[in-house]
């Protein structure tokens, strides 16, 4: 039976409201879900753990359960050790933690010297270890090491009998990588250890001192530490027998781990790692999610920003990869199993080898602590189900009827952020505003009317782009008065594209709030690089009030010929460039050496890796044919090919999700692109009459695309394949000249035409993909 108690309030109810309540109003967090939980239906946990100790898949364990504030469930059951006389598991026994070392101990470190300005994300791991800059390592982050995308392998030779951290770190950075940083996620210890050595490196301490200092000590956390003293033995739970430096356990000198760490590779650095050898309890590690939970802060004590927090526990590897990574922690993939089958992606947590598990929702302000010694005896526990069934218990105890609570974007935009602070940093000043339908707050405002309506801003002129001030009109768009303000709008699509010193005479600023769709043709950039151009001349400043890239921060496609730079394409960019409107501008003003000067409203809680729907935002359609996600998605590659002489879906209800021409054999490119098993995309053939643009009135056969997974999917890659496909099947009846423009790059074309293999033009990107990161690295704005 287990041993039970009272399930007492580690962290008071009402505290946890008000600091609940001041990170909701930061609008750092999604809002909490109001959930109860039935405490009843938790005992099923206590069935669970018993039938897998009587299954023999482990010996004992610890279950906590957190939700809201407090500890609704803590249970212990079985025996801590079976080698020797009877030791029944209690609730302060102590556990080999193996990998929560990662983000208990050396991802907080990391994030506190984040914090502190001593270390950043994007540094290079050689800028604190320069011997790792060896065998073409120059280029891994920091950030890749705590996602796992380094390219480095799993771990170092377990059968290599090696004593030291110096020879740890000697050996890692001798290493050889397995890919380039950032292209597939290898859960690797060698990550770890190596951002221990970071911190020991920045600080002077080793991690296990720094993160005592810097967070168990401050959190409470008094069983938390490396290398327990030896009066904690009987607290203990034990592992297996091992030899001190040896692997596999067993064997000649054989004695059973009590307080020294189980991981070879950790006892051989002396049981201080950044991947393992923290020890620690159910009680501690609840005080530790509590923190989390409430954006760094428990009993009145601050350990991290809730900023920091945030932007830890959110996904942070590349979009392409299916595994997804927050900073350290775990979110959606192949090692989550201990998230269960209910709670939502979104959430977080992290497991060890030892059988030990975190797994905590910030939607429903719940958390499940699972700690045992699966090892003990003898090697040959295994709870990877049971974690999870516990976890799927705990998730179907929260109530059904659970709704957010003050629930409102989780992306502030430039001027959401703007109006907050009450127009101040355009106090005074004479505004002429380029915008569009999509310049609006969160509340429907626009940014038209918060401006004319301000006391302290005089908005004077409007300027519109392609499609004009409402985002309605094909073709050449004429300037006009607004009929709500009575101000002139200019219009900078039609015989005039650059803001003339007559339509700048009577203002000194000029902001700009445009939704991009971020692909490099898209016309409202270049029509931002021209505004730039003309304040430049002019002495104006430039506002941008920043926007979501709505497709994310994936770069893709090969850079635009210096040749065909104009209109639809300022900068030489690849086609998918990743970046925001702000953060293009910043890019444009000092590439081109305009010499604007530029501000950018930043947005906040928006981050390169995540999509428009996860913005919290209201899609405004940001030109005609653009009007929805999935078209945007689409658009890099499709919107490629529209020069040639074939439908991309304007007139009809689903531009860019289809093409087709009266000359396509539709069944015959759909077989052929299916057959190409691109990832995260299929298609079907179609039948479609256009009523407008190219074709219209005409029927059209050709192909639906339907995206299947757009993490994995690569719409430049789509748009070339499809260009090979119509120039294979049917000749000079493709005007294969027709996708030079807007696709930017004459070398493709070559290698289309002398049928060189898509999929080895496409892999020639890499090299103008990892330029263009290079030098738009300095303007980012954002993670």
């Amino acid at each position: 039976m287990p041993l039970q108690d009272h399930s007492p309030q580690i962290f008071p109810r009402h505290q946890a409201w008000v600091v609940l309540l001041a990170c909701l109003w930061g609008g750092l967090f999604t809002a909490p879900i109001s959930a109860e939980i039935d405490r009843t239906r938790l005992q099923r946990i206590d069935t669970l753990v018993e039938s897998a100790i009587q299954a023999g898949q482990l010996r004992g364990a610890v279950v906590l359960v957190g939700h809201q504030g407090e500890v609704v469930y803590q249970r212990a059951f079985g025996a801590r050790s079976v080698d020797g006389p009877d030791d029944p598991m209690t609730l302060d026994t102590i556990f080999d933690l193996a990998s929560l070392s990662k983000v208990v101990a050396t991802t907080m470190s990391v994030m506190a010297l984040v914090e502190d300005g001593r270390v950043r994300l994007r540094d290079t791991v050689a800028t604190y270890i320069p011997e790792f800059a060896r065998h073409g390592k120059e280029p891994i982050t920091v950030e890749h090491l705590l996602t796992h995308v380094s390219g480095l392998r799993p771990d170092l030779p377990l059968e290599e009998v090696f004593e030291g951290v110096a020879t740890a770190i000697a050996r890692v950075s001798d290493e050889l990588p397995e890919s380039p940083p950032g292209e597939r996620f290898i859960y690797s210890d060698l990550n770890f250890i190596l951002l221990g050595e970071i911190v020991h490196r920045t600080t002077g301490e080793t991690v296990d001192r720094f993160a005592r200092e810097r967070i168990f000590e401050p959190l409470g956390m008094t069983d938390t530490r490396f290398i327990p003293p030896a009066a904690l033995a009987p607290r203990i739970a034990p592992t297996e027998a091992c030899a001190p430096l040896a692997w596999p356990c067993g064997g000649l000198g054989s004695e059973m781990l009590r307080g020294r760490v189980h991981d070879p590779t950790a006892r051989r650095m002396g049981g201080v790692a950044g991947h393992a050898g923290l020890f620690s309890t159910a009680a501690d590690l609840a005080r530790f999610c509590f923190m989390l939970l409430r954006g760094g802060v428990l009993d009145g004590v601050r350990v991290l920003a809730p900023r920091t927090v945030a932007r830890m526990t959110e996904v942070s590897t590349p979009p392409h990869l299916l595994d997804r990574r927050g900073l350290g922690w775990d979110i959606d993939s192949r090692f989550s199993s201990n998230r269960g089958d209910l709670f939502p992606v979104g959430s977080f947590g992290h497991t060890g080898f030892t059988g030990t598990s975190l797994w905590l929702d910030q939607s429903s302000d719940t958390f499940v602590v699972f700690l045992s010694s699966r090892l003990h005896p003898d090697g040959t526990g295994n709870v990877t189900s049971l974690r999870g069934r516990v976890a799927t218990v705990v998730a179907s105890a929260l109530s059904a009827d659970a709704s957010p609570v003050n629930a409102g974007p989780l992306v502030r935009t430039g001027i959401d952020l703007l109006r907050e602070e009450g127009f101040s940093r355009l106090s005074g000043a004479r505004v002429g505003l380029l915008t569009n339908q999509t310049g609006r707050a969160t509340d429907g405002a626009t940014t038209i009317e918060l401006l004319y309506e301000s006391p302290v801003v005089e908005l004077v002129a409007l300027f519109s782009p392609e499609h004009g001030l409402q985002g309605g009109i094909e073709g050449a768009v004429s300037s006009s008065l607004d009929v709500d303000t009575g101000l002139p709008i200019y219009s900078l699509y039609g015989d005039t594209q650059r803001p003339t010193p007559q339509m700048l005479q009577d203002l000194d600023t000029l902001v700009i709030d445009l939704q991009d769709v971020g692909a490099r043709f898209y016309t409202y950039a270049t029509t931002m690089a021209y505004v730039l151009e003309a304040a430049a001349s002019a002495g104006l400043r430039v506002v941008v009030l920043d926007r979501p890239n709505p497709i994310g921060g994936a770069v893709e496609g090969p850079t635009l010929d210096e040749s065909l730079v104009g209109f639809t394409g300022y900068f030489p960019a690849p086609v998918r460039h990743g970046l925001t409107l702000g953060e293009l501008a910043q890019v444009f003003n000092g590439e081109r050496s305009i010499g604007a000067a530029l501000e950018v409203v930043t947005m906040r809680g928006w981050r390169r890796g995540i999509w428009f729907d996860h913005t919290g935002l209201e899609w405004v359609d940001p030109s005609p044919n653009m009007r929805n996600l999935y078209q945007a998605m689409l658009y890099p590659g499709i919107g490629a090919i529209e020069g040639a002489n074939l439908s991309v879906g304007r007139g009809t209800d689903t531009p860019f999700e289809q093409i087709g021409a009266p000359w396509i054999d539709g069944v015959a490119l759909a077989h052929r692109l299916n057959e190409r098993s691109l990832p995260g995309i299929r298609v079907y053939p179609v039948g479609f009459t256009p009523d407008a643009s190219r074709f219209a009135g005409q029927r059209c056969e050709g192909v639906f695309f339907l995206v299947t997974d757009r993490d994995r999917f690569r719409p430049v890659r789509l748009g070339l394949e499809v260009a090979a496909a119509l120039h294979d099947l049917h000749g000079d009846q493709f005007d294969l000249d027709g996708i030079a423009r807007l696709f930017g790059s004459s070398e493709l074309l070559r290698r289309l035409r002398t049928g060189e293999e898509t999929w080895e033009i496409a892999a020639g990107w890499a090299r103008d993909e990892t330029a263009w990161r290079q030098l738009s690295a300095p303007y980012l704005l954002y993670d």
